[in-house]
């Protein structure tokens, strides 16, 4: 017992310092993609060069968030407001997503100093960032290799159709 508290203890305090990281570093992307489609024109713009690549694509979503069951209850017992209702939600369910996706032409790579930029951009002192740098690496590659070079994007924007 004492063994399995010690380690939810560990992990959690390990979880504090990894989350503020992530937070930042999501807060610090999606400014830098949101000013990156806007730099690029907004959707149907792109960019290319030797090494990376950037897009902005418009995509409809149908979002429905498991409301049915609900809805169809509340028409049965108000069908005058059931239709009102399934008209608003049928309306707010499309959504148009801006997206930009970005990724490293061919066989491109990033540097060692493009990462520890990052971190040193984080508040991390070099020093830490060079100590930090291989473990992260390490990790880094392991998962890239588990999500296959996918491309990836970010949400720059939402609206309504």
């Amino acid at each position: 017992m004492q063994k399995n508290i010690v380690g939810l203890v560990a992990e959690d305090r390990i979880e504090l310092p990894l989350s503020s990281l992530r937070n930042k570093l999501q807060k610090r992307k999606l400014a830098a993609a949101r000013d990156l489609a806007d730099s690029l024109g907004g959707v149907g713009s792109s960019f290319s060069d030797g090494r990376v690549y950037a897009r902005v694509e418009a995509k409809d979503r149908n979002l429905a968030r498991g409301m049915k069951e609900a809805i169809s209850e509340f028409s049965d017992e108000y069908p005058e407001y059931g239709e009102i209702l399934k008209d608003k939600v049928a309306k707010k369910r499309k959504l148009r997503e801006e997206h930009l996706y970005f990724g490293m032409n061919g066989e491109s790579r990033l540097c060692g100093s493009d990462y520890l930029g990052v971190l040193k951009n984080l508040g991390i002192s070099e020093h830490q960032a060079h100590i930090m740098y291989p473990a992260l690496m390490e990790t880094s590659r392991k998962l890239h290799y588990a999500r296959d070079r996918a491309e990836r994007s970010i949400i720059v924007g939402k609206y309504d159709l």
